[in-house]
Order: structure tokens, then C-alpha cells, then sequence
């Protein structure tokens, strides 16, 4: 035998011998990464086709909500809070909802739905957009207190003038003038020169400064 043939069947026997000690191995570590692949695509594919769904009854939800069906409007919430937690429509629909029972004077159940949403909302973002929409209807059902809890789980960075004002808001429902004023103060210095609400702001200021400065101008007579 050739030095090259016997060289070529001693690496032949090599890879018999490493196939016959690591087959099994290299065969289930293969059909493993399969199965990796095609489970993950398969979640994918999951994934995508319950968005669909949550998106329909998303669609439910405000058509429900723009013709004023009730019942409709129940169901299909309710269906998306139970099997959709995790997607965003349902949080969508949850504020959706919450509009509505507002425009009916529901504020309890608004509420009830905002604070599903805030619960369930995984975004930053949207937790912190639905925790202003709460801490409003909580102002308007007088409960201040519970408002200021809600401002409470609103990032520094996110919306943090409006949020400022209603803090403003809800201190002054709770008859905290010195803290409102504060808060007021705050809103100004976050919102730009131009920016629309600024004027509302610094008159809610004004009108916490100015009795002040009138009792002030009696003592002196």
C-alpha cells in the first residue's frame, strides 16, 4: 500500500471512528437546530396571525364605539383583554372604550379601563400616555389623590409637562396652593416659548398669584 493510500484510509478510519463516537451526537444536535428553526419560524408565524386577530377585533371595538353599540363594544373588549393581553390593541381598545364611557359621563368605568390599559401596556410610551388619560378622569371624578398615583408612573422624560400641570391640577383639587404653584412653575419651564398650552399654564398660575398679591395690597391699607 501506497504511504499516500495508507494515509487516506487512516483518515478514513479516523472519520468512521469519530462518526461512530459522535454520530449520535452531531444527528441530534441537527435535528435540534432544525426544530430550533422551523419552531421559531412557527412562533413567528403564531405570532403574526394573533396581531391579526387582536387588529380585527381592534376594528370591532371602533366601529362599535363610533355607532354607539354598547353590547358590541363589550364583547370584543372583553375578548381582547382575555386573549390579547400581551398586544397593543388591546390597550388601544381599552382607551378606546374608556373615551367613550367619558363622553357618556362613566367615569368609574373609564377608569377602570385606563388603568387596564397602564397595567397591561408594555411600551414606556403608551404606559405613559394612558397614565395622563387616567390621571384626567380621575381630576374630573374628583379623586386627586388617586390622580397623583397615576402621574406617579409616568417617566421624567416622557410628557413631562403635562404631566407637571396636572400634578398643578390635582394639588390644588387638594387644596396644596404652594405645590400646585410649584408644579405650574415646573410645566412652564419644560413647555417652549411657542408651544400651545403654555398660555393655559401660566394662567392657572396667575390666578394662584394673584389673590395672594391682592391680600397682601389690603393688609398695607
Amino acid at each position: 500500500m501506497a504511504f499516500e493510500d495508507y494515509d487516506e484510509y487512516e483518515q478514513g478510519e479516523q472519520v468512521r471512528k469519530w462518526i461512530k463516537e459522535n454520530g449520535i451526537a452531531v444527528v441530534v444536535g441537527v435535528v435540534l437546530a432544525l426544530a430550533l428553526i422551523f419552531g421559531w419560524r412557527r412562533w413567528q408565524a403564531h405570532e403574526a396571525n394573533t396581531e391579526v386577530q387582536a387588529a380585527s377585533q381592534f376594528a370591532v371595538v371602533q366601529n362599535a364605539v363610533q355607532s354607539g353599540n354598547k353590547q358590541a363594544m363589550g364583547a370584543a373588549l372583553g375578548d381582547l383583554q382575555k386573549h390579547y393581553t400581551k398586544s397593543a390593541y388591546a390597550a388601544f381598545a381599552s382607551a378606546a372604550v374608556a373615551e367613550y364611557d367619558v363622553g357618556k359621563d362613566d367615569l368609574k368605568q373609564a377608569a377602570q379601563n385606563l388603568q387596564w390599559a397602564v397595567a397591561n401596556s408594555k411600551q414606556p410610551g403608551l404606559q405613559a400616555m394612558f397614565s395622563l388619560r387616567l390621571a384626567r378622569v380621575l381630576l374630573a371624578d374628583g379623586k386627586a389623590q388617586d390622580a397623583l398615583a397615576a402621574l406617579g408612573k409616568v417617566p421624567s422624560g416622557d410628557y413631562a409637562a403635562t404631566a407637571a400641570e396636572l400634578r398643578g391640577d390635582a394639588q390644588l383639587k387638594l387644596g396644596k396652593a404652594d405645590a400646585a404653584r410649584t408644579d405650574y412653575q415646573d410645566a412652564l419651564a419644560k413647555l417652549d416659548k411657542d408651544a400651545p398650552g403654555r398660555s393655559a399654564v401660566q394662567m392657572k398660575l396667575d390666578n394662584l398669584t394673584q389673590p395672594k398679591a391682592a391680600s397682601t395690597g389690603k393688609q398695607g391699607q
